[in-house]
């Protein structure tokens, strides 16, 4: 992008944040690396949205997606993120608010229909509670799993393994097995049955009494 193309698009982004800043429930509009951030909270997020949407100077028509992000250092330990596009304008913004692991979050479905997908994500891999969604359930991870496995806490290593059985027709948890227990790595040659590769008899030839070395003129 040319340097005054930039600048443009900077100033655009910049009037946007002024006038987002105006409105009801918005803590802080700011212009990050080029983009509107926008800070809100769960008891301001749905006036909020519906204003977004609705009102001609901004028109966000879509929520492109929903993200959770893990602080667990904070007690407010989750951020969730909303990526709005508005395609008659040609703009986009970044909506956050925090939360923790027992506060719901109001759903936005009802503005944004895909938003059921996005927050079941969220749901399944972080914990986070959405208000008003009325199919909470898991979509990534089996519906007998335990934990929220994107928490930053959440333990790499265990005890146990998934798999689906076919007789069961499920998923079912069983201790971690060792499934090729057979391989003998002996760290030779890449080639079976080979010990040696071609010019290596060379290096361990005995030598004649007198013979020149190897690499002597």
């Amino acid at each position: 992008m040319a340097e005054g193309e930039t600048a443009v698009a900077l100033t655009r982004a910049q009037t946007l944040a002024n006038e987002v800043g105006t409105l009801p429930g918005v803590l802080a509009a700011t212009v990050s690396l080029g983009e509107v951030v926008v800070h809100t909270d769960v008891r301001t997020l749905t006036g909020l949205m519906t204003t977004l949407r609705d009102d001609p100077r901004f028109a966000f028509e879509q929520m492109m997606d929903l993200a959770g992000v893990d602080w667990p250092e904070r007690p407010m330990r989750f951020d969730v993120v909303y990526n709005l596009l508005s395609v008659s304008l040609n703009q986009r913004i970044r909506v956050i608010l925090q939360t923790d692991a027992t506060t719901a979050v109001p759903s936005v479905m009802s503005i944004w229909p895909v938003a059921t997908w996005w927050e079941r994500e969220a749901w399944d891999l972080f914990g986070i509670v959405f208000s008003g969604q009325p199919d909470l359930r898991r979509i990534l991870t089996d519906y007998g799993f335990d934990g929220h496995p994107l928490r930053k806490d959440f333990p790499l290593t265990g005890y146990v393994e998934v798999r689906y059985d076919e007789e069961r027709k499920q998923v079912v948890y069983e201790p971690v097995k060792l499934t090729q227990d057979f391989r003998n790595f002996d760290f030779l040659s890449p080639w079976e049955a080979m010990t040696s590769l071609p010019g290596d008899e060379k290096a361990h030839r005995e030598e004649l009494p007198g013979a020149p070395k190897a690499g002597a003129a």
